[in-house]
Parts: C-alpha cells; structure tokens; sequence
C-alpha cells in the first residue's frame, strides 16, 4: 500500500506520574487513534535520562505514527482525542516533551 511507504513520525517523551491512569487514557485513546490511521510504535519506559536539553523529566518515551501530517491533525482536533486528553491525560502526565517528528518509512 502507498499510504504505508512513509508515515508520520512523532516521538514524544512524557513524565507520567498516574501508571494506571495513564494506562486506562491509552486504552481508551487507541481507538480515536486508529480511526485516524494513527497507531503507537513504541511505547517505552524509561528508567534513567543520561542527557536531554534543560530540565526535562522524562520516565516514558511514546512514539505514534500516522499517515501523513493531516491525520495527526485530525486526530488531535478530534472532539474524542480532547476529552480523553482534558480528562484523564492531564491528571495522569505532570510534562509532554516533543522530542521528534519527522516522515519515515513504514513498517507496511
């Protein structure tokens, strides 16, 4: 499929101070994700951060991919995406660091 030869990268690294809320936002985001074409790449726990730019606390690096920068857009103004995020998000996540995004091929 052409829409699977380069996709949309983004890596984000997250303070997460709620596990289980947060766990509970990821499964309810997943699908809002999906219907955009969004899907999660990696999803990693960080136990130590060796060098990042300023005073960053980061204990989980999330990378989500999606189609092309207009699906990552949709998803994000989705009405479901913002409730999910003003709701369970924000009381589960102290910082959000966009660490990357950038087109890259995908993993078809």
């Amino acid at each position: 499929m052409l829409d699977e030869l380069v996709r949309r990268i983004v890596i984000m690294g997250l303070e997460v101070v709620d596990p289980v809320g947060y766990s509970l936002y990821c499964m309810r985001v997943r699908p809002v994700l999906v219907a955009h074409g969004g899907r999660v790449e990696y999803d990693l726990v960080v136990e130590e951060v060796i060098e990042s730019p300023g005073d960053v606390a980061i204990n989980r690096v999330v990378a989500l991919s999606f189609p092309d920068a207009a699906a990552e857009a949709a998803f994000y103004d989705d009405d479901a995406y913002c409730l999910l995020h003003a709701t369970l998000y924000r009381r589960a996540v102290a910082d959000t660091t966009v660490i990357g995004a950038f087109h890259a091929p995908g993993r078809g």
